[in-house]
């Protein structure tokens, strides 16, 4: 026999409700796994962040993982037009580094958004400001990303995001009513 603690009498949503959650839910997941994008991307047309590599194509996929310590692709790795790398967008030098067998370099763009990209050769210290589309590295070899591909990640007040949403790559879902 189950026992229900009374003092904390059970909430029910309506079945409306319910499935109006389960619509915005699936859209959000469609879009991005991550809520927190809907406050890093950009609100007009112009997509916030500059490609780092120049060229706007994808090699592999942001993959969300199941849980913060799951498996997953924090990140996506683009394609990159020569060597250099530059800042997605304005901010200040958080760490430039070698993390594990890669070099890398952080960026702080303020508001708790944080880019991350690897591996890069960078001789610009911790502290330095960039700007939007300053060369801050060059592309170098480690880690997990392909050959002449550049690993972009980004984080939002800790929690990873979509960079695609950030560069203007990825459709935001637009609720329409449900019910007439």
């Amino acid at each position: 026999m189950r026992s229900r603690n009374t003092a904390e009498p059970r909430r029910r949503r309506s079945r409306p409700l319910r499935a109006l959650t389960a619509v915005v839910l699936l859209l959000a997941a469609a879009a991005d796994p991550s809520t927190a994008v809907a406050r890093a991307a950009p609100t007009d047309e112009a997509p916030r962040w500059v490609w780092p590599g120049g060229v706007a194509e994808v090699v592999r996929p942001y993959e969300a993982p199941a849980n913060p310590y799951g498996a997953g692709h924090r990140g996506v790795d683009v394609a990159v037009a020569g060597e250099e790398v530059a800042a997605p967008d304005d901010g200040v030098v958080a760490f430039r580094g070698v993390v594990v067998d890669r070099p890398l370099i952080t960026i702080d763009h303020g508001g708790g958004l944080v880019s991350t990209l690897e591996p890069v050769d960078s001789d610009l210290a911790a502290g330095t400001a960039v700007s939007r589309g300053q060369l801050v590295g060059t592309l170098a070899d480690g880690g997990h990303a392909a050959a002449g591909s550049l690993h972009l990640g980004a984080r939002l007040d800790g929690e990873y995001i979509n960079p695609l949403a950030l560069l203007g790559a990825i459709e935001r879902p637009v609720l329409l009513p449900c019910c007439a």
